[in-house]
């Protein structure tokens, strides 16, 4: 079997052709058309495809260097844990292909699966639940190459990507149509250079001739650079954050793997391998799986060509039937939608119980990871990238495209400099609170150096080094250091005082965190509860942002705009027309009452020809009036989202009355939404009016105030001169002047 792994892969015929009676008549055409790619090793942007057969690097007894070993399992012989196999911690690969070899070395991707990770399965229509899963998902690099990077799996073959500086390559097994005596296993292999619709890599039996659709022209921010250093103020950018995520998979999924639910998770979590390699990399997020449900016996809801349709019904039945803690929920379909895109979410909906899903169309591997990558990016405020964006937003590997542009690129890593400062724009309006809360623990048994502190552990600077000089060794804090990393760490290795504000307060609906004085972490992010006055008491808070109609209009229309005159709601949206209303009752618009007008549509002055998010649907509907001297501009808009959410009605959260704010297109008094109180002192205010009530009912309370109603005096030592400077994050100040840089170049 040696001939094997010392001829080139560019000879397998020559060499495997024994193999070649097992591949199914689908793929030897699929070879036979690709032949001629495979030969003309040019620098064009088609796709090159080759058939491989890798082989895994294993030490020998009485060798000292490595050699190739057949058998690609990477199962630790006599390991279980759950009743399941247990992975190598690293393993090392050789491909040969395109005239090229190459060695990945990869490790185990610990931060795949959280602690709680959990899989799901119906029999006889009950759900079955089994703790842990087989884990086979690596993250590594090609040997020698400089800022490479590979994600794949191990379970069936190998099944994942990895870059050098000029390609990306996609490698995946061959399915067999009957086992074959040799225990070599052929892989297709492809790399490309150029930019690939995704549709068009969704399967290698078909291509779609759809046409994306373009959004609306988007001014944006240029981008700005900001060092980063240990010693430096760091950003909620630079902070890192971990998105927990639930995938379901419905039956025709369960089908398209053999009917075999191991199959179908072990593709969820490849998919969702990939996708952390990507986030890690680009917008300092972690992916992190918390679960894997799969609709074995039948399917949950409707599932239908139609993805709105779908999105709707998978957001009523998370609502309603799945009970684990995540931060985004998204369906895997092996369904074909009827629409411009593979997949769609709600956007800016992470952290929400009834807008953080999405739904996404089956593709091999690679094109399921680009789908969810942007599905994801949707629920984090990331915007689609018309053509006309792309001379701003462009990659620095132009070549390749960016993971959000309309055109497709089906191998992306990439999000362009829009993309991350639109993320960043999102962050700092208060969206993704949940996503600064890291998982305490993983799902694989302690080790030291994957970044976690676990049992055993003191201190664990993971692969990257991340902890200051000298402060942790071996998974131990050194003789006389408190803390080896965080916010709360300084150089020293010892806790800031308690006091020392770890993450300022990114608008007024935020709350600044403090250091505890017993851990270099900073406390989880909470922002303050819904209805706290802010603006100057002219708006209200509401999923930890500051809702007034000024701001959604300036957030649409840029920072010109403004919220029309009072007297524009009062007149236009009581008349029930196209130009004021309170939504639309199939044909006919509703009239809304005197109550509820400051809840409908949404009235602005200065509107700009296109609007900075989203598209128009319909035209500007320019009105104005000559009232108390003056003319005012009582303008609209309906300006959609591809989830269909319609931005020119007034936002859930707008102030209405005096303690009344806007939801669903009503002015409801705050007191009704049944808001959790926090507790309230001997006063009878709330956190004896020396903390804030935050949006886990619990009151945070004021520098020198301690106790569950921040009624206990407890003053803390002056901090404000310290010799010793750690990271902090941004302050709100600062915070606030970069928001309205953003809003001030949209226009």
């Amino acid at each position: 079997m040696a001939g094997y792994f010392s001829s080139s892969a560019l000879h397998w015929n020559e060499t495997a052709g024994g193999i070649a009676g097992a591949l199914s008549d689908k793929e030897n055409t699929f070879l036979q058309s690709n032949s001629s790619s495979s030969k003309n090793n040019n620098q064009s942007n088609e796709i090159q495809k080759e058939v491989t057969l890798p082989s895994r690097l294993v030490y020998y007894i009485n060798r000292d260097s490595e050699s190739p070993y057949r058998i690609l399992d990477t199962r630790a012989r006599h390991q279980q844990k759950h009743n399941k196999a247990v992975h190598l911690a690293q393993a090392s690969f050789q491909i040969e292909a395109f005239g090229s070899k190459f060695i990945l070395d990869l490790t185990l991707n610990n931060d795949l699966l959280s602690s709680d990770y959990v899989e799901i399965h119906y029999e006889d229509g009950k759900p079955q639940f089994s703790k842990g899963g087989e884990h086979c998902y690596y993250h590594g690099n090609i040997r020698g190459v400089q800022n490479s990077k590979a994600a794949l799996s191990t379970c069936n073959g190998l099944n994942g990507m990895f870059e050098d500086s000029t390609y990306v390559y996609f490698i995946e097994p061959m399915d067999l149509t009957h086992s074959a005596k040799s225990t070599v296993r052929p892989h297709i292999i492809q790399r490309t250079l150029g930019t690939q619709t995704s549709k068009q890599m969704k399967n290698v039996e078909t291509e779609s001739s759809s046409e994306w659709s373009f959004l609306s022209e988007l001014q944006w921010l240029r981008k700005r650079r900001r060092k980063r250093a240990v010693s430096a103020s760091r950003g909620i950018f630079e902070e890192m954050k971990y998105l927990e995520l639930m995938i379901v998979n419905d039956h025709k999924m369960f089908k398209k793997h053999r009917s075999i639910h191991a199959y179908t998770n072990n593709f969820a979590k490849s998919v969702v391998n990939l996708v952390d390699a990507i986030y890690k990399e680009q917008l300092n997020t972690r992916v992190v799986l918390v679960a894997v449900e799969t609709w074995t016996d039948r399917d949950r809801i409707n599932i239908r060509p139609d993805p709105l349709q779908m999105l709707h019904d998978f957001s009523r039945y998370r609502q309603h039937y799945i009970k684990q803690h995540t931060d985004a929920v998204h369906l895997l379909s092996n369904v074909t939608f009827h629409y411009k895109r593979s997949s769609l979410s709600y956007f800016g909906g992470v952290c929400s119980v009834t807008r953080g899903v999405g739904v996404n169309e089956y593709a091999l591997p690679l094109a399921m990871a680009q789908e969810l990558s942007q599905s994801l990016a949707q629920n984090l405020g990331i915007q689609w990238e018309p053509a006309s964006r792309k001379p701003k937003c462009d990659c620095i590997e132009s070549w390749g495209g960016c993971i959000m542009e309309e055109t497709g690129v089906y191998h992306s890593r990439k999000f362009s400099r829009c993309s991350i400062a639109e993320y960043k724009e999102f962050l700092l309006r208060g969206g993704g609170a949940c996503l600064f809360n890291r998982p305490t623990k993983l799902f694989e048994t302690p080790e030291c150096g994957n970044g976690y502190v676990e049992a055993g552990e003191e201190c664990d600077c993971g692969f990257r080094m991340e902890c200051y000089e000298n402060c942790c060794k071996k998974c131990s804090l050194s003789n006389g250091a408190h803390c080896s990393d965080g916010p709360c760490c300084n150089t020293s290795c010892l806790f800031f005082p308690r006091g020392y504000d770890c993450r300022y307060a990114v608008n007024e609906c935020d709350i600044t965190e403090y250091c505890t004085g017993d851990s270099g972490q900073c406390p989880p992010n909470l922002h303050k509860q819904d209805g706290y006055a802010c603006d100057s008491n002219q708006g209200r808070c509401y999923n930890g942002e500051c809702k007034t109609r000024d701001n959604q209009c300036k957030y649409i229309w840029g920072i010109k705009a403004t919220g029309s005159d009072k007297f524009c709601y009062e007149k236009l949206n009581t008349e029930g027309t196209k130009k004021g209303n309170c939504g639309k009752d199939g044909d006919q618009w509703i009239q809304c009452s005197k109550h509820d007008v400051f809840c409908g549509f949404l009235l602005c002055t200065n509107l700009t020809r296109v609007p900075r998010i989203g598209h128009l649907q319909g035209e500007i509907t320019p009105t104005s009036f000559y009232h108390q001297g003056r003319v005012v501009d009582c303008s609209g808009a309906h300006v959609l989202l591809d989830d269909n959410t319609d931005l020119g009605y007034v936002e859930d959260g707008a102030p209405c009355g005096p303690h009344m704010m806007c939801v669903d297109r009503k002015c409801l008094p705050i007191q009704s939404l049944n808001i959790s109180s926090c507790p309230v002192g001997s006063d009878g205010k709330v956190c004896s009016d020396h903390g804030v009530c935050s949006n886990e009912a619990t009151c945070i309370c004021n520098f020198s105030w301690a106790g569950t109603d921040c009624s206990i005096d407890d003053p803390i030592r002056d901090t404000s001169n310290k010799k010793v400077e750690g990271p902090k994050e941004m302050s709100k100040r600062e915070g606030m002047i970069q928001i309205s840089k953003v809003l001030s170049e949209g226009t």
